[in-house]
């Protein structure tokens, strides 16, 4: 007999995110949610911290399009300072160009060996189905 979780996309155990100093816009700004919010390790290099969002209406006689940036986030935790800064990771993994060369990911084995160390730790609960009982009566 299985289970599901529920709501049925939940996660059941721990989780981290992978981030790097590529990540910027909206990856800042989920890093830095998931690392504020506490939702699990963050592993990786620090963001890039380009937050101010820009919104694309000004129409030339070319074709092209200008910008401005008008749109800033604001953290509870540092203000407006993920801005030219970014999000420092928990725990600080490089991939080097030997790394990248060779296709070893070292950011993404780090986020494993972390989820099962936390796994070992905290292992996922399951129902108890011994004593269920019985809606048939």
């Amino acid at each position: 007999m299985g289970t599901d979780s529920y709501p049925g996309d939940s996660i059941g155990g721990p989780i981290i995110a992978i981030t790097n100093e590529y990540a910027g816009s909206d990856g800042d700004i989920f890093s830095h949610s998931f690392k504020l919010m506490k939702l699990g390790k963050l592993i990786g290099k620090r963001t890039w911290g380009g937050v101010i969002g820009i919104w694309p209406r000004n129409l030339l006689v070319d074709g092209t399009i200008t910008t401005q940036p008008e749109f800033s986030f604001w953290f509870k935790d540092v203000g407006w300072k993920v801005e030219n800064y970014g999000t420092d990771v928990d725990i600080e993994v490089d991939i080097t160009p030997k790394d990248y060369t060779k296709g070893i990911d070292t950011q993404l084995n780090r986020g494993i060996k972390e989820i099962l160390n936390e796994l070992k730790k905290n292992p996922v609960v399951k129902p108890n189905f011994d004593n269920k009982p019985n809606l048939g009566k």
